[in-house]
């Protein structure tokens, strides 16, 4: 998967698709941020079920 980002990046640089790269570049940045996010409330969740418990 990571050669594949890697593939990408280096197309859309070497043929000076700059808009391009950008774009792919946000793209990856918000599937971070949703996926920390993700994780996040999947973290709360637990703590409130700890808490529950106890």
């Amino acid at each position: 998967m990571i050669q594949l980002f890697k593939k990408i990046r280096r197309q859309h640089l070497g043929k000076n698709r700059i808009g391009k790269y950008l774009l792919y570049a946000i793209g990856e940045i918000l599937l971070v941020v949703i996926g920390i996010l993700i994780a996040v409330a999947i973290n709360n969740s637990n703590e409130r079920k700890n808490v529950m418990l106890f």
